[in-house]
């Protein structure tokens, strides 16, 4: 399993702050990159204001400076008004993407047998008539929904309305059976 990139940069930036500042801090603060700002991951830099006397920008480029010469996965910084904004190389990236092309179940979480199945209905098209593009929508949604339940861990039940009919239509011809046979084997009085 890969690393997040907040996995990645936590030692180096409490590194940084032992080097720099002879100051440890026992959690960094990440969040997603405003779109109107270039970068890929925030560090808030607010919370270490307490403890390290500065002013964030100067924190928050001496991190940057630090990342910037240590770190093989950072490539620039940007600092806005108390937040380092981190841009991630390319290589971090085409790396992750290749160590994950082959995991097949990337993405997927296990399904918890203790979890209650869910069932997941959607109709298939009738043979008999002709298939039109309601069909094909019908078709696609369930079979996502299901998918999707799938790669969430649910545990689920496909079930599709020919299916249900088909069950019917056996269920109906074995129940007359059933009964001409109990009539054909009853003795008549």
């Amino acid at each position: 399993m890969t690393a997040s990139l907040s996995q990645i940069l936590t030692s180096p930036i409490k590194q940084a702050l032992a080097e720099l500042f002879s100051s440890s801090v026992d959690k960094i603060e990440f969040q997603t990159t405003r779109k109107e700002f270039e970068g890929d991951i925030t560090m808030v830099i607010f919370p270490l204001l307490k403890q390290i006397k500065s002013n964030p920008a100067d924190l928050g480029n001496a991190i940057g400076n630090y990342l910037v010469a240590n770190v093989n996965e950072v490539k620039r910084f940007n600092v806005v008004s108390g937040f380092l904004n981190i841009v991630i190389s390319d290589s971090y990236y085409l790396n992750f993407f290749q160590t994950i092309k082959d995991d097949s179940h990337y993405g997927f979480v296990k399904s918890d047998p203790k979890n209650k199945a869910i069932m997941v209905e959607y109709s298939s098209p009738n043979t008999n008539k002709p298939l039109h593009l309601g069909h094909v929508r019908n078709n696609l949604l369930g079979y996502s929904v299901a998918e999707i339940s799938k790669a969430a861990g649910k545990r689920f039940i496909k079930l599709k309305s020919s299916t249900i009919e088909e069950f019917i239509f056996v269920s109906r011809c074995w129940l007359g059976k059933n009964l001409a046979t109990e009539k054909l084997q009853k003795p008549q009085d």
